[in-house]
């Protein structure tokens, strides 16, 4: 619990509604977008600028108090789960456009603009920015930043990492931090890559500035209808290998296509296995040629449908269906659990087919949507909760989903980051040496771990209770130890 002592400094920061400490306005802050894991906070602070963000890190600094940085809680890893005894630290209201320079392409934001919001205050200068999460009309360019997030165009434009110049940040003792720069490239350290992704553990963000990306002159999406997961799996390495990189490669299974379509009404046809969309773009030339490439690869790849779309409102129909899965899978079930690994291409045949058995193994239905061009898996584990058992067999069905992904040389996450649902596969991925690697940058910056503690990188002697978890051959080194 907090003092009354130390929330009436807190209070004295910042205006009288920007804290708040009633349990009826906690409770919208309790979970991130995982809603299996709820927390009540003790308080929330909604800073209003950067100088009380500062102020706010420095009273904690000195009274010992932790900070949960949050932005629009649309996480998917309990990143932004409040912890006990800390603040909550919501950003949402740093949310202007600073400035947006059309000649050096740029954009400088607050943390709290929605992602979308770039994309449209600069679409007057016929520019966008690229990464597009499938919640970018709600989540936050912090939050996307904090977990490196991708999206359906990630694989030809690259991550958040890829993506942006510059940040302001701030470390828990008030010391403002200025990585990176507005050139291609900054000398020193690449500690612009170490923020980005770090899940608020080392700085908390005040300022991001962007990369802004011209339109491009056209667009066109290839949709493809398989009558196998695992054929359409392998259509994916043979676009690639082609000498095609697409601007968006994405895959849906058919509990997936079903509920797209009863939701959105994209047009997609129901009677398939799985559904490719293939997006490419550039300059007109370069797109007729790609198209007809991938369209050859299709047929031989064992398409059973291939259709271009026509329009400019029929591609948008086309990505609105896979765009809205994620809620549109909340429609078949009365809850489901979403995982986020990464593998390389050439396993994705592998990887579905033994996802597919372990659904029948364990009893539930897996929904699979993903990034298919980059590898990154999105399994939608159906369950309910109600029924006693079933989220604890949920939760089982998808440590053995990422220790598939360690096995075949993927990794745990892909852009959800690992927050507090994956801390215990992190010793499945990583040895204890390069733990300890992890835990010292970590005390670099935040020496008394106060900012998000508990979460991303686990205390090293909880994996030496866990034991060195790292899969070999498919197998665990110790099966007597509890599997996550």
């Amino acid at each position: 619990m907090l003092s009354p002592a130390f929330l009436s400094k807190l209070r004295s920061l910042l205006p009288a509604h920007c804290v708040l400490n009633e349990r009826e306005d906690l409770l919208p802050f309790e979970s991130d977008g995982l809603a299996v894991y709820r927390n009540t906070p003790d308080v929330v602070a909604l800073p209003e600028d950067e100088a009380q963000v500062a102020a706010i890190l420095k009273l904690c600094h000195a009274h010992r108090v932790a900070v949960v940085a949050r932005g629009a809680g649309t996480g998917l890893s309990g990143g932004a789960l409040p912890v006990d005894g800390a603040v909550l630290l919501v950003l949402s209201k740093l949310n202007r456009i600073k400035a947006i320079d059309p000649l050096a392409r740029t954009a400088v934001v607050e943390p709290g603009v929605r992602n979308l919001a770039i994309s449209e205050a600069a679409a007057v200068h016929n520019l966008y920015y690229a990464p597009d999460p499938s919640s970018q009309i709600a989540c936050s360019i912090g939050g996307n930043v904090a977990e490196n997030s991708g999206g359906v165009h990630c694989l030809k434009y690259g991550l958040t990492v890829h993506n942006i110049l510059k940040l302001r940040a701030w470390t828990i003792a008030g010391q403002l931090l200025e990585i990176g720069g507005e050139s291609l490239d900054s000398p020193g350290y690449d500690l612009l890559a170490l923020l980005t992704g770090s899940e608020g553990m080392l700085a908390v963000i005040t300022e991001v500035t962007v990369k802004l990306l011209p339109r491009p002159e056209r667009a066109q999406v290839v949709l493809a209808a398989f009558d196998d997961v695992a054929t359409a799996g392998a259509a994916v390495g043979n676009i690639i290998a082609a000498g095609v990189i697409p601007a968006g490669l994405e895959m849906m299974d058919r509990l997936a296509i079903q509920a797209a379509e009863a939701f959105v009404h994209a047009g997609y046809p129901l009677d398939c296995a799985a559904l490719l969309l293939c997006e490419v773009d550039g300059v007109n030339e370069e797109v007729s040629d790609d198209l007809y490439i991938v369209r050859e690869v299709l047929e031989a790849s064992g398409a059973t449908e291939i259709r271009t779309a026509e329009s400019e409102q029929e591609r948008l129909k086309f990505w609105a269906g896979r765009k809205a899965a994620f809620p549109a899978v909340g429609r078949l079930s009365p809850d489901y659990y979403c995982m986020d690994g990464t593998i390389p291409r050439t396993q994705l045949p592998h990887v579905l087919a033994r996802i597919s058995e372990m659904s029948a193994e364990y009893g539930l239905a897996v929904a699979n949507v993903f990034h298919a061009g980059d590898g990154n898996l999105h399994p939608l584990i159906l369950f309910d909760a109600n029924q006693p058992g079933e989220l604890e067999k949920a939760e089982a069905f998808g440590s053995r989903i990422l220790e598939l992904c360690v096995e075949v040389g993927g990794t745990i996450t892909g852009e959800h980051g690992v927050g507090l649902e994956k801390i215990k596969q992190m010793c499945v991925q990583f040895a204890i040496p390069e733990l300890t690697r992890f835990n010292e940058v970590k005390t670099a910056f935040d020496p008394d771990t106060l900012l998000n503690p508990g979460k991303a990188v686990p205390e090293l002697h909880r994996c030496a209770e866990w034991g060195a978890m790292r899969v070999h051959d498919g197998q665990l080194p110790h099966p007597e130890l509890p599997r996550f």
